[in-house]
């Protein structure tokens, strides 16, 4: 480190081993506790195994695993050894998941056992891959030419790695496809935290200090970080950064074991293990956490939860109150960001106060521009994407047409700028309108729409095709398609389904598929995305 205090989270994390009681638990699921002496000792051991194999710096890494020690222990490693981390959606079919793969040009991959026979399908077509890492509970490997995490993981003396790391080492965040495929958002690691990304927790809120002596001593004071549990999964950005932060300050991170969220399993791993904070995605985890909480009231002690924070998808304000009056002492958090960017704007609401849904209080380093470059001061009529300057990515990976786009430069100040729309209300506040403005949010997963409408016309019965979401307790957002048919042809939801599945990850498959005359395209080409939502709802009783 020069005088000049530059940050790196491999740094950071080595810091934390001296700042955190040894013995202090680190990474807890179900009964499995790793304390910070077993995090440092496994995550060195890791880097260094993967040195020793030829994996060098800069070297990307793959993460195609659900939630898990493994998980975390990886990116700690990563970090030590200056590698670059990539997101794997693991519902993701064999398809979309070889396009992560070649494109983040992928030297490492992790997996989860489970998935053992979508990486036997896709190795011979991946030779850029150096090393295949299989997780196991019980160390075991199914796949011949792998090698077990686990046996890397306690393969050597656990000695801190002697390696000079830079600010500009990078983290990549693959976003869902659009109009094209996933893109790498590649954050550089300074970059990140100083965002807030992944530099303060959401229950303490801590601002990076100026070295990394005082931020040691801040948690050293503080008898360590809080304890923090992801309810959404690591391989999305509020999960992931969210676990980074809590590493970052010296915490605990509490992980649930079920494949899929169980509001059950979740209030029970609070009350065991005296969870500080959660992270979850809108109403697709608050609602059934107050659901459960709605059929046992007073069952769990919630009395250890400061705070809940969600992000990616709106969090309505009914359920909000619904969770307070569980549990008052809470602050519920609203975070609006996105994977190019964090800190457009934030709302915060308690038993002492509400803010209306999608409205928040911008950001520091945020404006509010037209589609033709023209700032969008309060109280203005029209709408105008959201946009952040300062600490903000290098771009998408392999993509400059795209990272023009998206990181213009006006005014001579480079911003991000992912999309969203908001409108400017007269006091400063944001009220976001949507990505633009046909993003569907179901359970916590982005689908955008053109990518399952190109799908559906590759089949032969559909002439044309347009996704919308529509309301739904489950999901928040149902995808549903309507479709044109070919003259002749005749609607069978379930082939069309079935040829959708096969193509695109589950949750991206529309769960209804209607079928109408003419889509009512205009002259140019352009869906009426408002009425095609409106017929969708009156022919499915919603209007």
């Amino acid at each position: 480190m020069t005088a000049a205090q530059r940050w790196n989270y491999g740094d950071i994390y080595d810091a934390m081993a001296t700042a955190v009681e040894p013995a202090a638990p680190c990474l807890i699921q179900g009964d499995r506790v790793l304390t910070w002496a077993d995090f440092t000792r496994r995550s060195n051991n890791l880097a260094r195994g993967l040195a020793d194999r030829g994996i060098e710096v800069g070297d990307k890494v793959a993460f195609y695993l659900r939630n898990h020690p493994a998980y975390m222990e990886l990116l700690g490693a990563c970090f030590k050894g200056r590698f670059t981390h990539v997101n794997v959606n693991y519902r993701y079919v064999d398809e979309e998941l070889y396009y992560i793969f070649d494109n983040s040009d992928s030297r490492v991959v992790l997996y989860g056992q489970e998935f053992a026979d979508h990486i036997a399908a896709l190795k011979p077509r991946l030779p850029k891959v150096a090393l295949w890492l299989e997780v196991s509970d019980d160390g075991s490997l199914q796949l011949d030419g792998s090698e077990a995490f686990e046996v890397l993981a306690e393969t050597g003396d656990g000695a801190p790695v002697a390696i000079e790391r830079s600010p500009d080492d990078m983290l990549f965040i693959y976003t869902g496809g659009t109009t094209g495929m996933p893109k790498g958002v590649m954050w550089a690691l300074e970059d990140l935290w100083f965002a807030g990304a992944a530099g303060a927790t959401p229950a303490t809120d801590m601002i990076p200090p100026a070295t990394l002596a005082q931020h040691v001593e801040n948690v050293r004071k503080a008898g360590g970080g809080s304890r923090i549990m992801p309810c959404c999964p690591l391989m999305h950005g509020t999960g992931l950064l969210t676990s980074i932060a809590c590493l970052a300050g010296g915490g605990s991170l509490v992980l649930l074991e079920k494949p899929s969220f169980d509001p059950l399993e979740c209030l029970q791993a609070i009350e065991r293990w005296q969870v500080n904070a959660l992270a979850i995605v809108g109403d697709a985890f608050a609602k059934p956490l107050q659901k459960a909480l709605d059929g046992a009231p007073g069952r769990f002690d919630l009395s250890s939860l400061v705070s809940m924070i969600s992000s990616g998808v709106m969090w309505s304000m009914e359920v909000k109150r619904g969770l307070l009056e569980h549990h008052p002492g809470m602050v519920l958090t609203d975070s609006f960001g996105a994977s190019e960017a964090v800190g457009f704007g934030r709302s915060d609401t308690t038993v002492d106060g509400t803010v209306e849904t999608a409205r928040f209080v911008i950001g520091e380093h945020c404006k509010v521009f037209t589609e033709d470059g023209r700032e969008v001061k309060p109280g203005d009529p029209e709408p105008g994407f959201i946009a952040r300057s300062g600490a903000i990515p290098r771009g998408y990976y392999k993509d400059p047409e795209k990272t023009a786009k998206t990181f213009p430069v006006i005014g001579g100040v480079r911003y991000s700028m992912p999309g969203d729309w908001c409108r400017v209300e007269a006091d400063g506040s944001l009220v976001l309108l949507g990505r633009g403005s046909v993003c569907i949010n179901t359970a916590g997963e982005k689908v955008y729409p053109e990518e399952v409408e190109e799908v559906l016309k590759q089949h032969p019965d559909v002439d044309d095709a347009l996704v919308v979401g529509v309301p739904d307790d489950k999901w928040g957002q149902m995808v549903t398609a309507v479709v044109q048919l070919h003259s002749g042809a005749e609607l069978d939801e379930d082939v069309l389904k079935r040829h959708a599945r096969e193509r695109l990850a589950g949750y991206k498959t529309p769960k209804r598929i209607l079928v109408k005359t003419s889509l009512g395209r205009a002259s140019n080409g352009k869906a009426d995305y408002k009425g095609i939502t409106a017929f969708a709802r009156s022919e499915l009783g919603l209007a």
